[in-house]
C-alpha cells in the first residue's frame, strides 16, 4: 500500500518539482509549481487520496446505518455525494496537472462544492431517517467542513491574486496536448 501512496504523491510532486524555477523580480519569469503554488499542487494531489481516507474510517458507520429501516438509502445517497465530490477533485487536479486555463474556475467549483456537499448530506440524513438536523450535526461535526472551507478559501485568494497562477496556467486546447512537466 506505500508504493501506490507514494506513486500517488511521488509522480505529482515530481513534475512539480522538475517544472518549478528559481523566484525572480520578472513576473514573466514566475510561471511553474514553484512557490506557494507547490504547496497547492501537494494539497490538491492528496485531496482525493484524503476523501478516499473519509471513505474507509465511515465504513464502520456505514454497516451500522445499513441495519436501520432507511440506513442502506442514507448510505447509497452519502456515498453518491462523496463520489460527486471525488470526481471534481480528480477534475481539478487534472486541470492542474495540464496547466489548463480552466484551472482557477474549476478549484473555484471545489471550494463551492465543500458547504454545498455537506448541506446536502445533512439533509438527506436528517429527512431519510426522520432526526432533526441538530442531531445530526452533533458534537464536532461542523469542524472539519469548516475548517476545509476557510483553509480551501485562502487557497481559492492566492489563486485568483498569484502572478504565478496566471502565468502558469494558460492552456487553452489540453484535451490535445499531453500533460507534461514543463
Amino acid at each position: 500500500h506505500w508504493a501506490i501512496v507514494l506513486l500517488l504523491i511521488g509522480v505529482p510532486v515530481f513534475f512539480a518539482v522538475r517544472s518549478a524555477v528559481k523566484p525572480s523580480q520578472n513576473p514573466e519569469a514566475l510561471v511553474g509549481f514553484g512557490g506557494w503554488l507547490m504547496l497547492l499542487a501537494i494539497g490538491q494531489a492528496l485531496s482525493p487520496l484524503r476523501t478516499l481516507a473519509d471513505f474507509a474510517n465511515s465504513a464502520d458507520g456505514y454497516q451500522q446505518l445499513m441495519t436501520l429501516s432507511n440506513g442502506p438509502l442514507v448510505v447509497y445517497g452519502e456515498v453518491a455525494l462523496n463520489l460527486a465530490f471525488l470526481a471534481i477533485q480528480l477534475v481539478v487536479l487534472v486541470s492542474m496537472l495540464r496547466r489548463s486555463h480552466r484551472f482557477p474556475q474549476l478549484f473555484l467549483l471545489q471550494w463551492l462544492a465543500i458547504p454545498v456537499v455537506f448541506v446536502l448530506d445533512t439533509i438527506w440524513i436528517a429527512s431519510i431517517l426522520g432526526v432533526p438536523v441538530s442531531q445530526v450535526l452533533a458534537g464536532d461535526a461542523l469542524v472539519a467542513p469548516i475548517a476545509s472551507f476557510v483553509g480551501t478559501g485562502i487557497w481559492v485568494a492566492y489563486v485568483y491574486r498569484s502572478v504565478r497562477v496566471r502565468n502558469t496556467f494558460t492552456r487553452t486546447n489540453v484535451s490535445a496536448q499531453p500533460a507534461s512537466a514543463s
